[in-house]
């Protein structure tokens, strides 16, 4: 299997498995990654991490062997699959975390892009190089890459091609926090334990909210924001965390 998915602790962990090709992206394991995450999905978890196999490369990108010879119809049609299998993860019922080990190219810095959550080891490094091979981006490195760190930036990246390196990734705001290259994992679950312990309708709420933002006239954004606070207010976690502060206890979420 090119994906590995497994539940460790209260955490489901999907693993890009094709260390020997640096767990490129090829068709067998976009289809892999659809299915892996439809099935997190299903599983009683807080979480998703996504990391990838090895010691070099979270995901080196798209497999170039594929693009020989290939239509224009069957280009367009790889560009939307990728595209809706990353798309996944903005409606998972949980966060999800990129844990970037290595090298994050291409198609792997989408897939990273795609997450709500970015983590890089002192040794990961980012590109989208695309416009190397006389290409550009097509599993969404265009729309979210300025999203996160703005027009500028994005364009940089994009139109050198050139690689970002862990520390600067986080200064920039593409990565959120670097962790140890040893304790990778371990780092990745005291993060996402940060977040995870909190009521899951709520958080599904606040992203949806932050979303959109970023395509939202700050005027209409409010409006969004004042009706989805009102649906968080009506869940059944919003009273239980209202009724143990007055009671000074931890709230006991039910994800309802």
């Amino acid at each position: 299997m090119a994906v590995e998915l497994q539940q460790q602790e209260e955490f489901a962990v999907l693993t890009l498995n094709r260390p020997e090709a640096l767990n490129a992206l090829n068709a067998e394991t976009i289809g892999e990654i659809s299915e892996a995450i439809d099935q997190a999905s299903a599983m009683d978890v807080r979480a998703l991490i996504i990391t990838g196999a090895g010691e070099k490369a979270f995901c080196a990108g798209a497999d170039v062997k594929e693009m020989v010879g290939i239509d224009l119809i069957s280009k367009k049609l790889k560009a939307e699959r990728g595209q809706s299998t990353f798309a996944k993860l903005d409606t998972l019922r949980v966060p999800s975390v990129a844990l970037i080990n290595g090298y994050a190219f291409g198609g792997g810095l989408e897939l990273a892009l795609a997450s709500t959550f970015r983590l890089a080891t002192p040794r990961a490094a980012v590109a989208l190089p695309e416009i190397k091979l006389g290409l550009m981006p097509g599993y969404g490195g265009t729309q979210r890459l300025p999203r996160i760190v703005g027009e500028a930036r994005a364009l940089e990246m994009i139109m050198t091609g050139r690689t970002v390196r862990a520390e600067e990734a986080q200064a920039i705001g593409l990565v959120h926090r670097t962790v140890s290259e040893e304790n990778r994992l371990a780092d990745a679950f005291a993060f996402a334990r940060e977040f995870s312990g909190f009521s899951l309708v709520a958080l599904g709420y606040a992203r949806e909210a932050v979303k959109r933002a970023l395509s939202t006239p700050l005027h209409e954004g409010l409006k969004i924001e004042a009706e989805i606070s009102t649906l968080a207010f009506q869940s059944e976690d919003a009273q239980e965390g209202i009724t143990a502060f007055i009671e000074k206890r931890s709230p006991k979420f039910a994800d309802v």
